[in-house]
Formats: C-alpha cells, structure tokens, sequence
C-alpha cells in the first residue's frame, strides 16, 4: 500500500501543473473566441476559476510531495 501512495503522490505532482497550465490555455482560448461585448464578463469569469482552482492544485502538489516522501506511511 505505501509504494501505492508513493506512485500516486508523482501522479498528483505531475497532475496539478498541468492543470493549471491547461486552464490557464482554455482562459485564453475562450477570451479569444468571445464576441468584442461579452470579452471583459468571460475575462472575469475564467480569472475566478483560475484564482479559486490554483490553492487547490498547489494543495495537490503539497500533498503528491509529502506521499512521495512516505510521509503517509503506516505501520504495517
């Protein structure tokens, strides 16, 4: 079970940047497809989504860290 929490713990470390990076690619996409009016509203909008969802993915980057390090480990 630990080298289970090992190999996930650089699955969610892997997982979190690309995330974000993903994100932060749709955030332009979809700014660039907006019509001239409704630009600053889809602007707003993906800049919530990216503000509430980057603290989580550096929480899943923290907590990938701490399971690589068997931080979690348990006596067996």
């Amino acid at each position: 079970m630990n080298t289970l929490k090992k190999y996930l713990g650089v699955f969610w470390m892997i997982l979190s940047p690309i995330t974000v990076a993903f994100l932060t690619y749709e955030t332009v996409i979809k700014y660039q497809e907006a019509l001239p009016l409704a630009k600053a509203n889809t602007l707003l909008q993906w800049c919530i989504i990216l503000l509430i969802f980057i603290p989580i993915a550096i929480g899943f980057f923290i907590f990938g860290k701490y399971a690589y390090q068997n931080e979690y480990t348990t006596k067996d």
